[in-house]
């Protein structure tokens, strides 16, 4: 049986140290929580099922929870499913941070595999409700490949024009200055707001490094997630990942959503493309308005308890 949909609310950034994590004592039973872990190419999450009536953790107990070293470890937390008027199921992305995301294709890919695995839905097309939107998704292959519909991506400029428009010609890229260098960027939102940068060579360094500070740039008062591009071919590009909240990201459906998008708008790629990234491979297919389609995989990793103990110890360093 399905639960209310909470209300959604903007939790403020937190950035999760890898040191001095303070204890705390927890206001629920985290213990009696029992986390199911997946990953949608090497980007984790752990699903947390409100049925039985686990509580949506508070922000600092997220952070421990997806802490790598003193948690459990993960790019974030999947809560649901949760009753709502607008889908067959709701659902809410809490990333490590503690604060929360409109959408993301990886995690709504393994939440999918979730709802098969538990038997909640079977191959028929279903609709999850997020805050970022309603998508599609539908099983294929014994659950070996799963397709989310994402929504339009539109294009824009950081931020909106006080009359609401939005660049409508091909050329809609635009200067950002930061790490004391001036590129030119394209501003993507399928639901929650990406950042592409177009390069002739990408690395994991360069995303470390130019990632962090584009995500936090004041041109982006919500902060934004960061894509470094390289073009293959018509049909293929590689992608490197700053998450929003997350941080270095081994591959992510939004962000191949947008990268692809940017990519076929400014005419250097087909509609049809197949993402490379360091965990793997997402096909996306992108329609005449920009709808995308995204189709990958997502694995069961274990089943997991946390135990209250570990919100105690303090990290000193």
């Amino acid at each position: 049986m399905s639960h209310p949909l909470p209300c959604l609310i903007q939790v403020e950034c937190y950035n999760f140290p890898t040191k001095h994590l303070p204890p705390f004592r927890s206001t629920f039973h985290s213990s009696l929580m029992n986390y199911l872990k997946y990953h949608a190419l090497g980007n984790d999450y752990l699903v947390l099922d409100p049925k039985g009536g686990s509580e949506l953790p508070v922000k600092e107990a997220i952070v421990r929870i997806c802490h790598r070293n003193f948690g459990l470890g993960s790019d974030g937390i999947l809560y649901g499913p949760l009753e709502t008027e607008k889908a067959d199921f709701g659902l809410r992305i809490l990333n490590p941070d503690g604060s929360e995301a409109e959408k993301s294709g990886n995690g709504l890919r393994i939440f999918a595999r979730y709802l098969y695995d538990t038997g909640a839905v079977k191959n028929d097309a279903f609709t999850v409700d997020t805050l970022g939107g309603v998508v599609t998704c539908q099983i294929a292959d014994g659950a070996e490949s799963i397709t989310v519909d994402m929504g339009e991506v539109h294009f824009g400029i950081a931020p909106t024009p006080a009359d609401g428009s939005e660049q409508s010609g091909p050329n809609i890229g635009q200067s950002l200055s930061f790490n004391g260098k001036t590129q030119t960027v394209y501003v993507a939102d399928i639901g929650n707001p990406h950042c592409v940068l177009l390069q002739d060579e990408i690395s994991a360094k360069q995303a470390h490094e130019d990632g962090a500070l584009i995500e936090v740039h004041e041109a982006f008062p919500n902060r934004t997630n960061v894509q470094f591009l390289k073009v293959i071919d018509r049909s293929n590009i590689q992608i490197e990942i700053w998450e929003r909240g997350a941080g270095y990201t081994l591959a992510s459906g939004s962000s191949s959503s947008a990268a692809a998008a940017v990519a076929h708008r400014i005419g250097l790629c087909d509609r049809d493309i197949t993402v490379h990234m360091p965990g793997g491979k997402i096909a996306i297919h992108i329609d005449d308005n920009f709808a995308i389609r995204m189709t990958g995989p997502a694995t069961r990793v274990a089943s997991m308890n946390f135990d209250e103990e570990a919100f105690g110890f303090k990290v000193e360093g």
